[in-house]
């Protein structure tokens, strides 16, 4: 079975009106959190872009781990 990000799933939903975005201070849309693995339950306030760059880290510290714990693992 291929490793995907999918099997590390991440929780969206609206942010609060008037929240900031953590990682840039702009306005926030949208609350993400890591559901699973080593970086469950990690999350925040997010604008789109930043909100994306999480996802992808998220998605690429699951890949990373994955590997880790069995190295003949291969992604398709």
């Amino acid at each position: 079975m291929s490793t995907n990000e999918f099997r590390r799933p991440i929780s969206v939903d609206s942010a609060p009106r008037g929240s900031r975005c953590e990682w840039c201070g702009n306005p926030a849309e949208q609350q993400l959190t890591a559901i699973g693995g080593v970086s469950h339950n990690e999350g925040g306030l997010f604008c789109r872009p930043c909100g994306e760059q999480f996802s992808l880290a998220i998605i690429a510290n699951a890949a990373r781990n994955v590997a880790a714990i069995d190295p003949n693992m291969q992604s398709h």
